[in-house]
């Protein structure tokens, strides 16, 4: 799909169908034509009307906000993709800056336009390839061309690393191993010549002694596989570290999950997944950072050599961990690859993970959980990506839950002896795992609620959403205008 923005009116620009967005139900709007036939349909502003007469579609959406504008571009595309047409016109939407407002809309439209159609035999093939748009804007303002090409530019990087992570989140386990993730990693260092790639095997994982990450592995005919990827810049401001848990599935292994909770555990490689996708776009924005990203790639499963409930693994950091339950998987992997990160000096280090079912349960399904030592940098955090259409809020560490999570017989329990606060919990559990010169520099972000739906919302699919990609991308930007 092709933006481009011309400097004329709306009726002077050709193309096959014209779009206009109903701001707020304003049907008074210099915008808004088809008198006769709105009142015909007895058109309120609150739905898609399309009138194919006279080739144009009126799209509704509530404010000039960038997430309404990322929605409704997202609503209008699935309302018109399946006409015969090549092209759409529409007037410029300014919400509060110009190049973000764009951005959005371009957003809206590519992450509108995603499919997984892999396995179905019949694909739908669609005509519509250019988006065209109007310097003539919505409330007057005068256009900027510059800033409007420079959000097309960011909005199709960000939007085809998005769309790069939900492919492989929706992949199915079959397919998708830790070998395929290693061989996924390595294609993408291919392609991009300023990214390397190193995969390690269980080889160098005994060798690092990283045994929580290898337990987990123990019953999976799939052998583990840490994936390191680096882009550096010629010039760097700071080094930016991304661990992604990437269990490729998720059994529960001896814990064994009910047959409904299993379905769609493929998800559970969404936090790897997602460093993928940043370090893709980060690279393709030029990005001032020294960005790493390490992934955990295994595979949970059940076996006679599965690890057990009462085991105590030695991590590589050398704190001992009680399993109290082999379904807290993936924060024995993210201890492992937390402490290798580490070894790297970062500047800031970002875990992500669908890790715990508590965070869905407490936030819903649409918004990722901030943890982390520092108030100030989850604070910066969540301030630097309110653009970029993630909900993201921040959960506090508690000395009370803390008492949940210790073990009688190892440092550390990997399971709180209460259901109570169970994102939070598993959050200081990792905390354990950094170092005390690390502790402020690290973010943890459970994306467990969002990173997977089975229901389509907003500019989202049924199915993977590419959770964390673009808050960080966002976040990443607005770091590096920063002295």
């Amino acid at each position: 799909m092709q933006f481009q923005i011309v400097d004329k009116k709306l009726k002077d620009i050709k193309a096959d169908i014209e779009l206009i967005f109903v701001v707020d139900k304003d049907l008074k709007h210099k915008f808004i034509g088809d008198k006769e036939a709105i009142k015909f349909n007895n058109y309120k502003g609150d739905s898609v009307l399309i009138l194919s007469e006279v080739k144009r579609a009126y799209v509704p959406f509530s404010k000039l906000d960038l997430d309404e504008l990322r929605v409704a571009a997202a609503k209008a595309y699935n309302a018109l993709k399946s006409l015969n047409i090549k092209s759409i016109k529409l007037a410029s939407y300014v919400a509060e800056c110009q190049k973000l407002s764009f951005e959005a809309l371009a957003e809206g439209f590519l992450l509108g336009s995603y499919e997984f159609n892999k396995y179905k035999e019949k694909k739908e093939r669609y005509t519509l390839k250019e988006i065209i748009f109007s310097t003539e804007e919505f409330a007057g303002k005068k256009v900027d061309l510059k800033a409007a090409n420079e959000g097309f530019k960011e909005a199709e990087i960000i939007a085809s690393a998005t769309n790069f992570t939900k492919d492989i989140v929706n992949e199915i386990p079959e397919i998708y191993t830790p070998q395929k993730m290693a061989q996924d990693a390595l294609n993408l260092a291919k392609n991009i010549a300023s990214i390397k790639c190193e995969v390690y095997d269980e080889k160098f994982l005994a060798k690092e002694n990283m045994n929580a990450f290898l337990a987990v592995n123990r019953a999976s005919v799939h052998k583990p596989r840490l994936i390191h990827l680096t882009y550096k810049p010629k010039k760097s401001k700071k080094r930016i570290i991304f661990v992604g848990k990437g269990l490729t599935y998720d059994s529960g292994g001896l814990s064994l999950k009910p047959a409904d909770y299993m379905l769609t555990m493929k998800s559970d490689k969404s936090g790897a997944a997602a460093a993928l996708g940043i370090i893709k776009g980060a690279a393709e924005l030029n990005l001032p950072f020294e960005i790493h990203a390490i992934l955990g790639a295994t595979e949970n499963m059940i076996g006679g050599n599965a690890y057990k409930p009462d085991d105590v693994l030695i991590s590589r950091s050398g704190v001992s961990i009680e399993v109290r339950n082999t379904d807290a998987e993936g924060r024995l992997v993210l201890a492992d690859c937390l402490s290798y990160a580490q070894d790297f000096k970062p500047d800031i280090l970002i875990d992500m993970a669908t890790l715990t079912g508590a965070c869905v349960v407490g936030l819903g399904e649409y918004t990722t959980g901030i943890m982390g030592n520092s108030e100030s940098l989850k604070s910066e955090f969540k301030n630097k990506i309110k653009d970029s259409g993630e909900l993201a809020t921040m959960l506090d560490f508690n000395p009370y839950l803390s008492e949940l999570i210790k073990s009688q017989i190892a440092d550390v329990s990997n399971c709180a002896s209460s259901r109570y606060g169970g994102a939070i919990t598993a959050g200081m559990f990792l905390a354990k795992f950094i170092k005390d010169e690390y502790k402020d520099k690290w973010l943890h972000l459970d994306i467990a609620g969002p990173a997977y739906r089975e229901k389509a919302w907003g500019y989202n699919q049924a199915g993977a959403s590419g959770a964390g990609v673009r808050m960080n991308l966002y976040f990443l930007q607005a770091l590096s205008k920063e002295n």
